[in-house]
């Protein structure tokens, strides 16, 4: 079970369930694979509903790694997300949460 508490979300690939968190390398990840100067511009696209699905795929991996999952991008756009696009926009917008507001902001 993915706990909260440490900033995980359970994240289910072609039917395997995977644990996601980001980490302080994970984050560093997604900065360097988005380009990003910082993760607030990230960030902001979530809370305002501005991200594109680049920005759900980038979250996700760098999740999935600090995880433990060994995949690549690629890998990421071959399988069946759980719940489909709007669950993997929903799961990278928890992640962010979590990683930068703790446990509080957990969905469940």
């Amino acid at each position: 079970m993915a706990n909260p508490h440490r900033g995980e979300v359970a994240v289910w690939l072609d039917g395997e369930r995977r644990v996601a968190r980001l980490t302080l390398g994970a984050l560093a990840g997604l900065e360097a694979a988005l380009g990003a100067d910082s993760l607030v511009g990230v960030i902001e696209r979530f809370e305002s509903g501005r991200f594109a699905s680049r920005d759900v795929i980038a979250v996700l991996v760098a999740g999935l790694r600090g995880g433990g999952w060994q995949g690549a991008e690629g890998d990421l756009l071959t399988v069946e997300i759980g719940g489909g696009p709007v669950e993997a926009a929903r799961l990278a917008a928890e992640l962010l949460a979590l990683a930068f507001r703790g446990p509080a902001a957990a969905t469940g």
